[in-house]
């Protein structure tokens, strides 16, 4: 067992390193979001079908999760995660390529196995590569990148797509996974697998209360923000009467919202993590509610504040919900979290299903008020839960 003492520069460029891969795995998850009508107006389908990209790669890749915590978990990580990010890239490079929704939908699910799977394995890098006293600092700017491409990742492609078509957004995407894979070789360090998770563990934690309580908060939490942002796109265009030049602007509002509040909570979660997740719920509940009123749709710089809370809101509540999770887990942190990411990525396709349902049912404007409602109900989940004890996190 190697326990480190000082951290170092190239163990940095190592955590940035699956930073960056994290946040090319879930952008290529939710590029399709800020694409949907360019992709539905050239493939000649509705923008609730196109959503179904997003669904049904949520759905495997959670799938994955599990699957690759029971039977990848011995491999050494270096190789196994160049690997995951070339599939993700030769993926995406086919996306890319598709001429019709069909060849869409199937070269997404080669990627959404690499999303997966890469997800799981990253949960305990943190404390294998820098010292215990910043695990937290680590673990944050690692799952950082997936909060970052959930409020960022969105408006580049969106912005790409607007300047040169919805296919060079996912070209764009396949360059980033090449070049993480790259990074990966060169600076994470050869580390050993773990003991493969059985069943029997998965159950056992499944089990347990406490994390019963905060894995109904992951799934609540994020089904309600992806019911309405999924449908972002077409809510600014539609209900806000946005130009499309201007929905990648405010799109990078959202995603500018999302860096900051990463920063921040990077730097404070080891210290006030409850906080900042409550706070966070609160704030985001109070946002969504905000662009659903009517006084939004009349004064648009309002409607940019509501976005721009929304997006910083929701970065501190990923990345605190995972920390909360590994933190919780000590040594039990490789199968907490694969049941996390499968949760997690579930509750993004659910999010787009129920969204879709709501949207045909009750528009746009009613999405974002049953999205709210449902962000506010997670208070009540996680107020009376004690704050996780520091535990030990498997080091090698």
């Amino acid at each position: 067992m190697t326990q480190h003492v000082t951290s170092t520069w190239q163990q940095w460029l190592a955590v940035t390193a699956l930073g960056v891969g994290s946040f090319a795995i879930v952008t290529t998850e939710l590029a399709p979001v800020g694409l949907l009508t360019p992709i539905g107006t050239d493939l000649d389908k509705s923008e609730a079908t196109v959503g179904l990209i997003v669904t049904l790669y949520a759905w495997i890749g959670a799938a994955a999760a599990l699957i690759s915590a029971t039977t990848l978990s011995a491999l050494p990580r270096r190789p196994l995660l160049i690997s995951l990010m070339l599939l993700l890239a030769a993926s995406t490079a086919a996306s890319g390529l598709s001429s019709s929704f069909e060849i869409l939908m199937g070269a997404r699910v080669a990627g959404a196995i690499a999303h997966g799977a890469f997800w799981a394995m990253i949960g305990t890098l943190g404390a294998q590569i820098v010292p215990p006293k910043h695990v937290g600092l680590a673990t944050s700017i690692i799952f950082g990148g997936v909060s970052t491409a959930s409020v960022a990742g969105v408006p580049l492609a969106s912005y790409l797509g607007s300047l040169a078509g919805w296919q060079t957004a996912f070209f764009a995407i396949a360059l980033l996974s090449l070049a993480v894979a790259l990074a990966i070789r060169t600076t994470v360090p050869s580390l050993p697998g773990q003991k493969g998770v059985d069943l029997s563990t998965l159950r056992r934690i499944a089990s347990n209360s406490r994390f019963q309580r905060i894995f109904a908060v992951t799934i609540l939490s994020i089904t309600a923000h992806f019911m309405a942002f999924t449908f972002i796109e077409p809510y600014l265009r539609g209900v806000l009467e946005v130009a499309p030049a201007m929905i990648a602007v405010l799109l990078f509002v959202f995603g500018a919202a999302g860096l900051l509040a990463n920063v921040l909570c990077g730097a404070l979660i080891d210290t006030y993590l409850k906080t900042l997740v409550l706070g966070a719920l609160i704030v985001s509940a109070l946002s969504l509610a905000g662009l659903a009123s009517p006084i939004s749709a009349t004064m648009p710089l309002l409607a940019g504040l509501f976005l721009f809370s929304w997006g910083g809101a929701v970065a501190v509540v990923l990345v605190g919900l995972q920390t909360w999770i590994l933190k919780e887990a000590g040594t039990d942190a490789l199968p907490a979290s694969a049941i996390y990411v499968a949760l997690f990525n579930a509750a993004i396709g659910l999010g787009a299903v129920l969204g879709s349902a709501v949207l045909a049912l009750l528009g746009l404007v009613a999405l974002f008020v049953v999205a709210s409602l449902m962000t506010a109900v997670c208070l009540v989940g996680l107020a009376a839960l004690q704050e996780p004890e520091p535990q030990s996190v498997p080091t090698q």
